[in-house]
């Protein structure tokens, strides 16, 4: 057992991103395979991020070093020259985060997070945070399973259909999100779709399993082989 925890919640102290990681652990979406998946993104990413954040106010030797490789080439990297970098590094490290933030702030600002896209028919249709979300709860699910690449996302009038290889032979389910108070989602089975209600879009974890099932169909003998053989090399 790790010495610390892959994930802390403080209930007086938290960000939406952690709300939408604990959701993962309720009864209703609850999946040990994705919860282990998870633990071990959360486990690095943090890892990762206390380096990066110690880096920020106190970079290493080593990381000004290679910084230094990639912008002054051929020369030496003598201690004026690693004081020198070592300051700009830091200063870097605040313009960068001051820019993000500022981005944040001005799209924070804006009359609508909803993006436009127009179908083929020329009409213009609102593709929802909402249906954005669900995509990537689409594209979390099935990540082990097939190139998140391959899964795509094409708007229409009444859904928001999310196919394999943007083909709409191949679809993977269907997000009725048009009315927000009565979500549901169009899922597949042997072609038939079935829809059922939502009242959260952590709910769509519930399906993992028959979402899974669905993009297995589309897939070749031989591709599914070679992925049955990649996910043991993972594990071993």
């Amino acid at each position: 057992m790790d010495e610390k925890p892959f994930f802390e919640f403080n209930v007086l102290d938290f960000r939406d991103q952690q709300v939408d990681e604990l959701k993962k652990f309720t009864k209703s979406a609850f999946n040990v395979e994705l919860i282990l998946n998870t633990a071990s993104d959360l486990k690095y990413t943090r890892a990762i991020r206390n380096v990066l954040s110690d880096w920020m106010t106190a970079p290493s030797e080593d990381f000004v070093k290679i910084l230094c490789s990639e912008v002054i080439n051929g020369k030496r990297f003598t201690p004026a020259v690693k004081e020198q970098f070592t300051q700009i590094t830091k200063s870097a490290f605040s313009q960068l985060i001051s820019e993000k933030i500022n981005d944040r702030l001005k799209m924070a600002m804006e009359p609508s997070s909803e993006t436009k896209v127009n179908n083929s028919d020329g009409e213009d249709i609102i593709t929802t945070a909402e249906e954005i979300e669900g995509f990537h709860i689409i594209r979390a699910i099935l990540r082990e399973n097939i190139n998140p690449k391959r899964i795509t996302m094409r708007d229409a009038k009444s859904y928001c259909a999310i196919l394999l290889d943007d083909n709409n032979r191949k679809p993977i389910c269907r997000l009725r999100f048009n009315n927000t108070s009565r979500m549901s989602i169009g899922l597949f089975n042997e072609r038939d779709e079935k829809i059922e209600q939502i009242s959260d879009l952590s709910d769509i974890y519930k399906f993992a399993d028959l979402i899974k099932r669905t993009v297995a169909t589309y897939m070749s003998p031989l591709e599914s082989t070679l992925q049955q053989d990649a996910q043991v090399d993972f594990v071993g």
